[in-house]
């Protein structure tokens, strides 16, 4: 949830970049222009500084056109939304058909946690570009799931994939992002009515099967996973989701089998690898896990739980040395991951 949300801002915060770069580019050459110098700034990533530059320009003349717009953009960029909004209503105001403001200004009320009151602001911005930023979009949608309204989510995805908003794919679309901002009874139900609109319509069974993981349903989560392969044989990860699965009731045999075929279709993810070393692990084959891991840290040096799990692997084979500096550098990298562990 908390990377998810990250990403949200992250979005937010580019759409916001490629906005005040357009604008900054058509006024480029207005070198004459009262704004000039905030500008400069703010491309200098001087927030603070614009904004003393614009506040002064204000003391000097309260009537200057322009000057809420270019405050609400400085404002926006440090992360003072509250104060963006302030001055993009004003903006508005002032310029009911700015479309740039407008977007701001939801995107602002937004990030604000107002995600109700950004809605009108995002609907508009959609209404006057048929080919709105997909940022946008997005944001749109998850404003209305986070405010209950799926039915509306629903169709903001389906514009911004470009699907139909009554088909198979809207819906899985949907419950995928219901289930990333943890809504989930309503992505069970987006997930099945998913299904039963297109029974063999792929990553819809898969997306019930990482649904079922999570709330630990495990024959349930299996069965959906098995009947993904049959849909899509060759999805890598739903080899690896199943074994994760397969091992979570200690058929251990079985998940190996799955990693392996995940491992063949993808030798890229660390996933597999990982939960391979913990599979060989559980099988008392210690050598086997510690070649698989090692394979996992060479990809990400960094992964913790791959350090702790060598680290037990090691004290199996007696290697208490090699055992007790994977495990106090899995603990490090616990703690750099977590602070507040």
């Amino acid at each position: 949830m908390r990377r998810h949300c990250s990403t949200l801002v992250l979005a937010a915060s580019l759409l916001a970049y490629l906005l005040f770069s357009h604008s900054t580019a058509v006024s480029a050459q207005q070198t004459d222009s009262p704004f000039a110098e905030a500008r400069r700034l703010l491309e200098l990533g001087k927030f603070p500084e614009a904004i003393e530059a614009l506040e002064k320009l204000r003391e000097q003349n309260l009537e200057l056109r322009g000057l809420s717009r270019e405050l609400g953009i400085a404002y926006y960029r440090k992360g003072d939304y509250m104060k963006a909004v302030t001055n993009f209503k004003q903006a508005i105001k002032e310029n009911a058909n700015d479309g740039e403001a407008t977007q701001l200004m939801g995107l602002a009320l937004y990030l604000a946690g107002r995600p109700g009151e950004a809605i009108p602001y995002l609907e508009k911005v959609q209404s006057w570009y048929p080919s709105a930023n997909v940022d946008a979009a997005y944001i749109l949608g998850v404003s209305y799931i986070q405010t209950k309204n799926y039915p509306q989510a629903r169709v903001a995805f389906a514009k911004m994939f470009g699907v139909p908003a009554e088909s198979a794919a809207s819906y899985l679309f949907t419950a995928r992002m219901l289930l990333r901002l943890d809504f989930g009874p309503v992505a069970e139900e987006y997930g099945r009515k998913a299904v039963a609109l297109d029974a063999k319509l792929p990553l819809a069974h898969f997306l019930l099967g990482e649904l079922y993981i999570y709330q630990s349903k495990i024959p349930e989560a299996i069965g959906q996973f098995q009947q993904e392969l049959a849909i899509n044989p060759g999805h890598a990860t739903t080899y690896y989701k199943l074994a994760d699965a397969y091992s979570r009731v200690q058929k251990y045999d079985d998940a190996e089998k799955l990693l392996q075929r995940s491992i063949w279709l993808d030798a890229a993810a660390t996933g597999p690898y990982i939960l391979m070393g913990k599979v060989l692990e559980k099988k008392g084959e210690p050598a086997l896990a510690v070649r698989s891991l090692q394979r996992a840290i060479a990809m990400d040096p960094n992964n913790s739980i791959s350090h702790h799990l060598l680290g037990q692997a090691y004290r199996d084979l007696g290697r208490a040395d090699d055992a007790e500096r994977e495990l106090k550098l899995a603990e490090q990298l616990q703690t750099r991951e977590d602070p507040k562990r």
